[in-house]
């Protein structure tokens, strides 16, 4: 159990690094601020392409944190 505990705090620290990254860039941390997914979908995944899901295709930081509920 310790090398499992041991990968996911580091997999936490990873991910709140770029968020924080992000944060102070102003850009969304799902599609590094270019707006949409470059996610290629399959028969399996059905989703607009065109925009990003966590920031509604804005590529900003405030309305990826309002949409996942993350205060500024």
């Amino acid at each position: 159990m310790g090398l499992f505990n041991s990968i996911s705090a580091w997999n936490a620290t990873r991910l709140e690094k770029h968020r924080a990254s992000m944060e102070e860039k102003g850009l969304c941390p799902d599609c590094y601020g270019r707006g949409y997914s470059s996610f290629v979908p399959t028969e399996y995944h059905f989703s607009d392409i065109h925009d990003c899901p966590g920031c509604n295709g804005s590529g900003t930081y405030a309305d990826w944190a309002a949409m996942n509920g993350q205060q500024m």
